[in-house]
């Protein structure tokens, strides 16, 4: 496959960067990454998606290079979500494009999901379950068996709560990054890929708007106005049919949760686990997700 082209954005708090393969006409496949990841991590399922017919749009998310930090400084859902939709607008909207987020980017194509009148037709969320699975709180069902979780959960989430600390998280990017790929997806040779996000987030202005994500998010801080009306649909029901992958061996996040997204499925979606797959399943079998996008989103 050809080297990507690039697609440049000017929002009003930011600055993005794009990749962006396949014919300029096609019906574009919005991916959109998480953390500690980069656009190039789309770079192995790519030739799939274009192979079957669409443009992939992979953008840097704010605050990773070579897209810039917030000016705003914001790095609530709401404004991912508003960036992405900035993307669509600039790669040039077809009425039959799709999402596909991994990880934050996860986050993002849930609560573009949940939008009323998206100009998204379709939603491929991986590795991160649409938070309205398990609403409402604590009366979700089989409650027991989703506490029963909770401890696992809560030791493969120890990065969250250090990211909460004050001034030391900040001195650790070279530490914490690796740590996580080898966690999350055991057996995976993450080497190119650590490099990559050191690239984009190795920077202290750019590590800290990264982890900012963390501290914004989980300590449920407002968003600028702009993006208030936003932020809260990631938590809400899809309006659109949503296709779910999660990795057998994620380290991050257990593949048992695929049992309450099942739940809130509307008609047209499903939900998958990848075998031999960790957190990044999408560079860790690349055929096998590719098949499934495929299959979900159409050819053209």
């Amino acid at each position: 496959m050809r080297e990507p082209d690039w697609i440049d954005i000017a929002t009003p708090s930011v600055k993005l960067r794009a990749l962006t393969w396949g014919p300029p006409d096609a019906p574009i496949a919005l991916c959109l990454h998480g953390f500690p990841d980069t656009a190039w991590g789309w770079r192995k399922v790519t030739p799939l998606l274009v192979d079957a017919g669409w443009r992939v749009v992979a953008p840097f998310m704010r605050g990773y290079a070579p897209s810039t930090v917030s000016a705003d400084d914001s790095y609530h859902v709401g404004a991912l979500m508003d960036d992405a939709l900035h993307v669509l607008d600039a790669a040039g909207p077809t009425g039959r494009d799709v999402v596909i987020g991994h990880d934050w980017g996860a986050m993002t194509a849930a609560g573009l999901a949940a939008m009323p009148d998206s100009p998204f037709a379709k939603s491929v969320i991986m590795s991160m379950p649409p938070l309205a699975a398990y609403r409402p709180w604590g009366r979700a069902p089989d409650q027991l068996r989703l506490l029963a979780q909770i401890p696992r959960q809560l030791l493969r989430s120890w990065y969250i709560m250090y990211f909460q600390l004050p001034w030391l998280p900040e001195l650790s990017a070279s530490r914490v990054v690796p740590t996580l790929w080898r966690q999350w997806s055991p057996g995976y040779d993450e080497a190119e890929d650590v490099r990559l996000v050191e690239d984009a987030i190795g920077a202290p202005d750019n590590w800290r708007a990264a982890i900012s994500m963390y501290r914004q998010n989980f300590r449920g801080s407002k968003p600028p106005a702009e993006y208030a009306d936003l932020q809260p649909l990631f938590m809400k029901p899809p309006e659109m049919p949503i296709l779910y992958l999660h990795g057998d061996d994620d380290g991050c996040m257990a593949p048992d949760y695929v049992a309450w997204v099942e739940r809130i499925l509307p008609p047209g979606g499903g939900a998958f686990v990848v075998e031999g797959a960790g957190h990044f399943l999408q560079l860790e079998q690349p055929d096998v997700v590719g098949r499934h996008i495929v299959d979900y989103i159409g050819r053209f």
